[in-house]
């Protein structure tokens, strides 16, 4: 163990280790079968509320200044606006047919959204209410991310097997880039420079340098006593500073810890059954992992890479948000 936290601790720059004292947060799950959110007390770690949604959530995000969570109901076709401070739904916004993930611009004004039964993304104004835009994609798309400085709005295609590259200035698809087998989410670094995109079947993580829109970089991944096609990434984390990165693998039941500079995986955290996303605390110090099969979320103390506790939630858990 010392060997592995000495090599950890030369991964991590300085300012990650100084973090300050934790602080009081609460960690909302979506819950794909029962149609609620759980939402978890960041200090007690238990489920302090159960709060009814649409049809199937799925895809969860919180807006800039933390006071709302929009929320993908897949099979209502809608997505649902929670106020924070009172845990009630105020409104729905149109979202296309059958809504999986989405990603908000900078600005919160723009909420992109992967529209998987028509092959398009959908772009509502969250202030006017209204879809502005639509783009055609690839068929069944699935990740979006919009980058740090809102210039890009990506989105993943399962089928097509690409990243499509929308040009929020332009209004415009103006690029495809070729990836892995059934690409399921992208992340862009905290810096804009790269994009991270994981294919499930694939078994593999693209890394794509955003000013030229090409990979750099194809992760592969091995776990000892688990077969090959069991890992199946889907979500990613970047720790606050880039130095690492967080991949769920699904059924492989791991997450790996990934030196995001030199691309070599530091570990694997067994966690639960079938590990679809994840967040990381305000504070750093904690990692917040949905596990769809066995229904808990997994916390990993993230100063010594330990998971330390299993929190039972709803069935088929699988968006994380975490408010501060």
């Amino acid at each position: 163990m010392t060997s592995f936290r000495t090599a950890l601790l030369c991964a991590v720059s300085l300012p990650y280790l100084l973090i300050a004292p934790a602080e009081a947060y609460t960690v909302y799950v979506s819950n794909e079968k029962d149609n609620t959110l759980s939402v978890i007390d960041g200090t007690t770690l238990e489920v302090t509320q159960t709060i009814k949604v649409g049809r199937r959530p799925r895809g969860i995000t919180l807006s800039a200044k933390h006071d709302k969570l929009y929320i993908c109901a897949s099979d209502s076709d809608t997505v649902q606006v929670l106020d924070i401070a009172t845990g009630k739904i105020l409104y729905n916004l149109p979202s296309g047919d059958d809504p999986e993930q989405f990603a908000l611009s900078p600005d919160d004004r723009h909420l992109y959204i992967s529209n998987e039964d028509n092959a398009a993304v959908t772009v509502v104004d969250t202030e006017t209410r209204k879809v502005t835009a639509q783009y055609d994609v690839g068929v069944e798309p699935e990740g979006m991310a919009v980058s740090p400085d809102g210039k890009w709005a990506v989105n993943t295609s399962e089928t097509t097997n690409m990243v499509h590259w929308i040009d929020t200035a332009k209004g415009a698809v103006v690029d495809n880039t070729l990836v892995g087998q059934r690409p399921r989410h992208a992340e862009f670094t905290h810096d804009g420079k790269q994009l991270w995109v994981s294919s499930e079947l694939g078994g593999t993580v693209t890394v794509l340098d955003v000013a030229t829109r090409q990979p750099v970089k194809t992760l592969t991944f091995s776990i000892k006593g688990v077969k090959k096609d069991q890992i199946q990434p889907v979500g990613i984390r970047f720790t606050p500073d880039n130095a690492l990165a967080f991949i769920a693998l699904g059924p492989a039941n791991h997450v790996a810890v990934v030196d995001a500079h030199t691309y070599e995986v530091k570990t694997m955290l067994l966690v639960g059954r079938r590990v679809w996303h994840m967040d990381i605390s305000p504070d750093g110090k904690r990692l917040f992992t949905s596990n769809g099969v066995s229904g808990d979320v997994s916390v990993v103390n993230l100063e010594d890479m330990t998971v330390v506790k299993s929190v039972k939630v709803g069935r088929y858990p699988w968006g994380v948000a975490i408010v501060p």
